[in-house]
């Protein structure tokens, strides 16, 4: 009976202690987790209202989300690369993630050119929203971005639109303008008659300042104003000149496939559900924005006269005919686009 208790009371302990001993090991084993460190390159500066509320809040996310397990060091514009190198820089894993904008991919990625921002076809985010994700856009970008080792995700979806130093009233004012511009949006402007040129970012207040261009795009109001561009260019003007997804997220598809499964899941996760929440936040802050601006600043909201408008229409029916010939998926998306405007009574 003694060695019963005996052999008893033994297994009790040791049971007891592999109870307290177990957490303790999970700990242990939950805190030799690797923490992967990634770098992250974006094509604003730190004064954009996107740097916060894009790039640092998806960083701050995942690192939550994975409980420390990837750490992403983020560098604002130009500290690594410029613009046009964050791409390049992605493909070939010298970084690991990129944010950067469309503008800058189409030598890459011929669906870049509609992705930027879609001239000519939307008259509200919403619409963009519906092609991106129920017409398949946004899969058609990502195959594209696939070829070259990278993984695309649209940072959200608003309203490209314009300042201006002075008011046009007519189709022949707007001919006589300079305007900064970039991507598929340069072209635009150039067709429908103003003197479009690219100037980076970080110099568009100087250009606009100084008179090298009378008026420009950064976004819309947030952008312009996270530039300082209203203090120089009172009129923010209307209708958009597109509406697109206009920054993006990508990440070097090696470095995505190295990380443990949970990651993997926790970060494209993450982007995707951050599409859908910033693209309304962004649209809520612009309404915020422009009526601060107005009330504040001066700042004057504006339509371009409709000689003006309806050139716009035109010229966008062109370029989408001429983007369907840049590859076998920018003609498939520009057809599902077609479809969708003539669903809508835009075009015939």
């Amino acid at each position: 009976m003694k060695l019963k208790n005996k052999i008893t009371g033994l297994l009790c302990s040791t049971l007891v202690a592999a109870a307290v001993a177990a957490p303790s090991a999970a700990l242990a084993a939950e805190g030799k987790k690797e923490v992967i460190h990634w770098t992250l390159q974006a094509h604003l500066p730190t004064g954009s209202g996107s740097w916060k509320d894009s790039v640092v809040a998806v960083r701050d996310e995942l690192y939550e989300r994975t409980g420390g397990r990837l750490d992403i060091k983020v560098h604002a514009a130009g500290e690594l690369f410029d613009a046009k190198e964050i791409f390049p820089a992605v493909k070939r894993g010298v970084i690991e993630m990129g944010y950067t904008s469309p503008a800058y991919l189409m030598s890459y990625i011929p669906t870049a050119g509609l992705a930027f921002s879609v001239p000519g076809a939307f008259k509200n985010v919403w619409e963009a929203e519906y092609f991106w994700t129920q017409l398949g856009f946004e899969s058609l970008i990502r195959e594209e971005a696939a070829e070259h080792g990278v993984s695309y995700f649209t940072d959200k979806l608003y309203p490209t639109e314009m300042v201006l130093k002075k008011p046009v009233n007519s189709l022949k004012e707007f001919s006589s303008l300079k305007i900064r511009s970039a991507g598929l949006l340069q072209t635009f402007i150039a067709k429908l008659g103003a003197a479009a040129t690219y100037v980076p970012g970080p110099e568009i207040y100087q250009a606009l300042s100084t008179g090298v261009v009378d008026g420009a795009h950064w976004g819309a109001s947030q952008e312009a104003n996270a530039l300082s561009l209203y203090d120089v260019a009172k009129y923010h003007v209307r209708p958009a000149l597109g509406i697109g997804g206009v920054e993006a997220f990508i990440i070097n598809q090696k470095a995505l496939n190295a990380l443990p499964a949970d990651l993997r899941k926790i970060v494209m996760d993450t982007l995707n559900e951050h599409f859908w929440q910033r693209t309304n936040e962004y649209l809520y802050q612009e309404t915020v924005m422009l009526r601060k601006l107005e009330e504040t600043q001066g700042v004057k909201v504006i339509e371009l006269p409709q000689d003006v408008q309806d050139r716009m229409w035109k010229v966008g029916a062109e370029l989408r005919a001429k983007e369907a010939k840049k590859s076998p998926r920018a003609a498939e998306a520009v057809a599902r686009l077609n479809r969708f405007l003539r669903s809508l009574g835009r075009i015939d």
